[in-house]
């Protein structure tokens, strides 16, 4: 009852962003732990959204901002994080192959899609994936979260998840060379069946999810080995960096012209 309450919540949040800047939201998903699958009861809501505006807006000499963050909203129901990227901003991060830009798209919890316009957009971010950008992305993020969370007798246990999540993602990278899920489930399911280090990141995964985000324990020595024998290895690793060929932009400027004509 109380996610459907908090849907509610958002739905109303979402068009009175509409109304207030003029614009229409083509995508609106739920990210953070909600979307990764490991959620704690007191977890925020953190909802991000790409959005067009009317075709003058892109006509202006000095062009206007390209972000919209309403700021964090402490409600009953919970933490609202709502925050959204202009069109073509999303597509020039989408050139960069921006990981948080490939989550959104892969987010099981979606509160508003244009499908025809987001599924040209998917079609496009499957051309420029970048294994390299998102790999190291990973790399990066998973070091710097042990460097800070993991280094104490007593870890925050949503910090373990924090790094085990990215490191996965790069495993899934490193064997496919495609886009990770962003479901920590279905990237266990794939590169960690069984086995006794499966056993014990289901029980971490059991114990983050019944306590609060701020929950602390002693550390787990099978899961802390693993990182740091996964993250040494994970640092030596490059991948060859193929370039997108002039077709490949001039479709991306198509779509973002032709969806900002559809909108307006």
């Amino acid at each position: 009852m109380k996610d459907e309450a908090v849907h509610t919540v958002i739905q109303e949040r979402l068009r009175s962003i509409e109304q207030k800047h003029n614009v229409n939201i083509l995508l609106a998903i739920e990210s953070g732990s909600r979307a990764w699958g490991f959620a704690s009861p007191d977890s925020d809501w953190d909802v991000r959204f790409i959005y067009v505006h009317r075709e003058p807006w892109y006509f202006k000499v000095h062009a206007g901002r390209d972000v919209i963050e309403t700021g964090i909203e402490q409600h009953p129901l919970g933490e609202l994080d709502i925050n959204g990227w202009e069109l073509r901003k999303s597509l020039q991060l989408l050139h960069k192959s921006n990981p948080a830009l490939m989550e959104w798209l892969q987010s099981p919890l979606l509160y508003r899609r244009n499908d025809l316009v987001m599924s040209q957009y998917e079609n496009l971010a499957k051309i420029f994936f970048k294994p390299q950008a998102s790999f190291q992305h990973y790399v990066s993020m998973a070091i710097t979260n042990a460097r800070e969370f993991l280094q104490k007798d007593q870890v925050r246990l949503k910090k373990y998840l924090y790094v085990l999540r990215p490191i996965f993602a790069c495993l899934w990278i490193e064997q496919f060379g495609d886009m990770p899920p962003i479901e920590f489930h279905r990237l266990l399911e794939r590169l960690l069946p069984d086995g006794s280090l499966r056993a014990e990141i289901d029980a971490l995964l059991i114990k983050k999810m019944a306590g609060g985000e701020m929950e602390v324990a002693d550390q787990i020595p099978a899961i802390s080995a693993f990182i740091h024998t996964e993250l040494a290895r994970l640092k030596q690793i490059q991948f060859q960096v193929a370039a997108l060929d002039a077709e490949a932009y001039e479709a991306c400027d198509l779509f973002l012209m032709e969806t900002i004509k559809k909108n307006s």
